[in-house]
């Protein structure tokens, strides 16, 4: 049996942000295939929940229990919780991750 898979709301947030920039930007075609990518990396942590690495700015200030995928330049940060797999956030990797990760998960 494999793990379920939940988004938090401020990823589905995160998810819907991202679709919103990248279809301005380069036109709906490409945010739906880049969404899709995503979507596809996320559903597939059902089966292999533990491939994604720990974030290194979650390991300077001793958090070891998430993880990430990449898909660059997004970063979508996880945590395993018994048979689940939380998605915290879908977030472009070039900004200050230190500060973003540390006002989405520990508030």
């Amino acid at each position: 049996m494999g793990w379920r898979v939940l988004l938090s709301q401020d990823a589905e947030r995160d998810i819907e942000d991202l679709y919103h920039f990248i279809a301005r930007r380069d036109g709906a075609d490409t945010a739906e295939r880049i969404l899709g990518e995503i979507e596809a990396a996320i559903t597939g942590l059902d089966a292999f929940p533990e491939r994604g690495n720990i974030p290194k700015e979650l390991v300077s200030i001793g958090l070891g229990e998430y993880r990430e995928l990449h898909h660059k330049p997004w970063r979508v940060v996880y945590r395993i919780m018994g048979q689940d797999v939380v998605v915290y956030c879908v977030v472009d990797g070039r900004r200050d991750m230190q500060s973003f990760l540390e006002r989405r998960l520990l508030r």
